[in-house]
């Protein structure tokens, strides 16, 4: 099947450009990388943008110690092939130290934990740019974002005061303690992401393929039984055929019944499913604001 597309060549030049703009314009940027396909194809393109050199700045992972153990295994094979430094800020490690307090109950996640331990490692190493790899498409919150989303001094963002980004110049210009974050595939849909990287051949970890896992039902949503989540009496486990659309924390990602077992399949599936991606991420589902919430004291 040929991906070749030419919107996806000019998608890809958009983001090196915006790629590029981080590097001459700030002095200490970071790429936040989470396992993700969408953080492994932004990491991708910045091999593409300073090839031959390596990439010029580090990838930074929030670890919430909830991760599903394919992630951190692709994370640490990825960060080898790529060449690059991580950084790794650790959730277990600020409650361990008692700067945060675990949720307690059913519905305890460490998802949220992840704003404070990312602001503090934006502020220990002096970060003045965070790259990410969030989309307009994947939800309203995030349909509101420049490519430079300007933070202030508390790392917060105010999305009624952000700067115009016309003709393809970008306003970096900030004051002491402020940063910005970046989203290079801003305009990028999920079906794009997913022709790319099968144009690409990128390796991409197992997750997104269909696998046997022990589930179990939660408000609508199929979340894999893991020690990490504690279980209601009445939901019972059993073994489904699924794969993950969104990689997350394992306390709030949803799986997905599929049988997409190659990228193809999964191309297939995306073309014609009516329901975002985050559609399964129980995170999202806490309230009718919650990713704008979130996102206004420092989220990705």
């Amino acid at each position: 099947m040929n991906y070749q597309l030419d919107h996806l060549k000019e998608l890809e030049a958009e983001s090196i450009f915006v790629l590029r703009e981080v590097a001459a314009q700030f002095e200490n940027p970071v790429l936040l990388f989470s396992g993700g396909k969408d953080s492994i194809l932004v990491s991708y393109l910045a091999k593409k943008a300073f090839y031959p050199a390596r990439i010029p700045f580090p990838l930074l992972h929030i670890d919430t110690g909830h991760n599903f153990d394919e992630t951190i295994e692709y994370r640490d094979w990825w960060v080898k092939e790529l060449g690059a430094k991580l950084i790794v800020g650790s959730v277990q490690e600020a409650i361990d130290k008692g700067t945060l307090v675990e949720e307690k109950g059913y519905n305890a996640s460490r998802n949220y934990l992840q704003t404070p331990v990312l602001l503090e490692a934006i502020e220990q190493n002096k970060f003045d740019a965070a790259i990410g790899g969030a989309r307009r498409d994947e939800e309203k919150a995030r349909a509101k974002e420049r490519f430079f989303s300007h933070r202030d001094e508390f790392g917060q963002w105010n999305p009624k005061n952000q700067r115009p980004e016309l003709w393809n110049l970008f306003n970096g210009r900030k004051n002491f303690g402020e940063h910005f974050r970046v989203f290079p595939i801003s305009n990028w849909t999920e079906l794009d992401v997913w022709q790319y990287l099968a144009a690409e051949k990128v390796p991409l970890p197992s997750l997104y393929f269909a696998h046997r896992r022990k589930v179990f039902q939660r408000d609508g949503i199929l979340l894999a039984d893991s020690p990490f989540i504690k279980r209601r009496p009445e939901e019972v486990v059993e073994e489904k055929l699924v794969r993950c659309r969104t990689i997350g924390d394992v306390t709030c990602t949803g799986v997905w019944e599929s049988e997409a077992k190659t990228i193809e399949d999964i191309i297939a599936e995306v073309a014609i499913s009516r329901q975002t991606e985050r559609g399964g991420r129980a995170d999202d589902k806490r309230s009718e604001t919650a990713m704008e919430d979130r996102k206004k004291d420092g989220y990705f």
